[in-house]
C-alpha cells in the first residue's frame, strides 16, 4: 500500500512527487510510467525555455507559477548541477499593426513584476544586430535548460528519498475502494490511498478510466521546429520572438538558442493524427476517428479556419515555413536551415469547442486528475507541484500516529 501513486513521469508528474516529498517524508510513494525513461513526451520534445511570465493575465495562476516556479526551477538547478542559463528574449515588432498588442504586453509585464526595456528599432539592433523589427520589449528573465535533465535530476532524488518509480508500465484499469485506489498495468497491480492522475497526452483517458467525465478531451498538436546550421548559429544572440496573437494560444515561430549550442526555429502547431505525433507519418486509426468524431474539434477548427490552413501550409512547404522565418532575420534562407524535432502538445478542448488556456483538475473520490497543464508548465513545474500537493490529504498512515 502506497500513500500515492502517481500516472506520468513526465516534469508535473516529478515535481509534484518532489513537493509530496518535501512536505511529508515518511509518505511512500509510487509513479508509474509507460515509457522507458522520465520526460519522454512533452517534456523532453519542447524548446526549453524558462518563461518569464510576461504572457500572462495579471493575477493569474499562470502568471504566478512561472515567476515563482522559474525560481524555484532555478535553484533546484543550482543545487543539483543541472545547466541553464539566463540569456533574456526580444519580442519584435515587424508591423505597425502589432504595435498596439506590443504596448499591452509590456504593461502586463510590468504589472507581473517584471524588468522590461522597451526598444526602438536602433535599440533591437543593439541585442540582435540581424532582426528587423521597428519596435520591441527586452525581457531580461528568459532563460535555456534542457528539461529532461531536469527531470532526470528530480527521478534520481526522488529515488534517493526511498520513493519508487516504475518505468515500461502502462496503467489499463483504475478502481477505487473506500480508503485507496488501485490500478492494474501490464506489469501488476498497485494500491495506495490516493491517485494523482499526471498523464499529459492520455490525461483524459485515464480519467475516463478511473470513472470521471472530464467534459474534454485532448487533442495533440504537433509543433516542427527547424534548426540553424552550426555556421548560422551566430545569427541569434538571445531568444527571439514575435509578438503573439492573442486570439490563439500559440507563440508563433520563434528562434531559440538551446542550453547545447542548437538554435531552433518555431514550431508551427498542426493536429496531430494520433497523440504521439512526432513526425508527419505518424497515424493511429482509433485515435484518429476518436478526434474526428469529437464535434468540439470541428467547432474549434472552423472558428479557427485561417490560421489553422495557414500552419498546415507551412508544415507541408519549408519555403513558407522560411518565409515566417524571414519576417523576423531577414538573412535566413533555405539552406541555412534543417528538420529539427518535433513536439507534440497535449491541449484540451473543452466539450463546447473552446481551447483550454488555464489549469484543469479535478477531485474525484481519492483521486486527482491533472487535465490540463499548459505552458509555462515546465517552467511553472515545481509551482504547479506544491499546487497539486496542497490539493492532496495528508498520508494516512501518518494521520493514524
Amino acid at each position: 500500500m502506497y500513500d500515492y501513486l502517481i500516472i506520468g513521469a513526465g516534469i508535473v508528474g516529478l515535481a509534484t512527487a518532489y513537493a509530496i516529498q518535501n512536505k511529508y517524508p515518511q509518505a511512500k510513494i509510487l509513479i508509474t510510467e509507460k515509457e522507458n525513461e522520465p520526460a519522454f513526451h512533452q517534456t523532453g520534445h519542447n524548446s526549453g525555455v524558462i518563461h518569464s511570465g510576461i504572457y500572462y493575465q495579471p493575477g493569474s495562476l499562470k502568471a504566478r507559477f512561472a515567476k515563482e516556479g522559474g525560481a524555484r526551477l532555478r535553484h533546484f538547478c543550482e543545487t543539483h548541477q543541472v545547466p541553464y542559463e539566463t540569456c533574456g528574449k526580444v519580442i519584435v515588432a515587424t508591423q505597425e499593426n502589432e504595435l498596439q498588442n506590443l504596448e499591452a504586453l509590456y504593461q502586463r509585464g510590468l504589472e507581473n513584476g517584471l524588468t522590461l526595456t522597451r526598444l526602438s528599432a536602433d535599440g533591437l539592433k543593439e541585442y540582435e544586430p540581424h532582426v528587423a523589427g521597428i519596435r520591441g520589449i527586452l525581457v531580461p528573465a528568459t532563460g535555456i535548460v534542457d528539461y529532461k535533465q531536469v527531470a532526470r535530476a528530480l527521478a534520481d532524488d526522488l529515488r534517493a528519498h526511498e520513493n519508487e518509480i516504475f518505468f515500461n508500465t502502462e496503467i489499463k484499469k483504475i478502481s477505487h475502494q473506500p480508503d485507496g485506489v488501485t490500478v492494474v498495468s501490464d506489469k501488476g497491480s498497485y494500491t495506495a490511498h490516493f491517485l494523482i492522475n499526471c498523464g499529459g497526452l492520455h490525461c483524459d483517458q485515464i480519467a475516463r478510466m478511473a470513472g470521471v467525465n472530464p467534459g474534454m478531451k485532448i487533442v495533440p498538436f504537433r509543433g516542427e521546429y527547424y534548426e540553424l546550421k552550426p555556421e548560422q548559429r551566430q545569427l541569434v544572440k538571445h531568444l527571439i520572438y514575435p509578438v503573439p496573437n492573442p486570439k490563439f494560444p500559440f507563440l508563433g515561430v520563434h528562434f531559440t538558442r538551446m542550453i547545447d549550442g542548437r538554435v531552433l526555429a518555431g514550431p508551427n502547431a498542426v493536429p496531430g493524427l494520433k497523440r504521439e505525433s512526432y513526425r508527419k507519418s505518424d497515424f493511429d486509426f482509433k485515435e484518429f476517428i476518436d478526434t474526428l468524431t469529437y464535434p468540439a474539434f470541428w467547432k474549434m477548427g472552423s472558428q479557427n479556419l485561417r490560421f489553422g490552413l495557414g500552419e498546415i501550409i507551412r508544415s507541408l512547404s519549408k519555403k513558407r515555413f522560411v518565409a515566417r522565418m524571414k519576417a523576423l532575420l531577414p538573412e535566413i534562407r533555405e539552406e541555412d536551415v534543417i528538420p529539427s524535432h518535433a513536439g507534440v502538445r497535449a491541449q484540451a478542448l473543452t466539450d463546447d469547442g473552446k481551447l483550454a488556456d488555464d489549469f484543469i483538475m479535478i477531485h474525484h473520490e481519492n483521486a486527482l486528475h491533472i487535465l490540463n497543464a499548459p505552458s509555462p508548465a515546465a517552467t511553472a513545474s515545481f509551482s504547479i507541484g506544491e499546487a497539486i500537493c496542497s490539493e492532496v490529504p495528508e498520508p494516512t498512515h501518518l494521520t493514524l500516529v
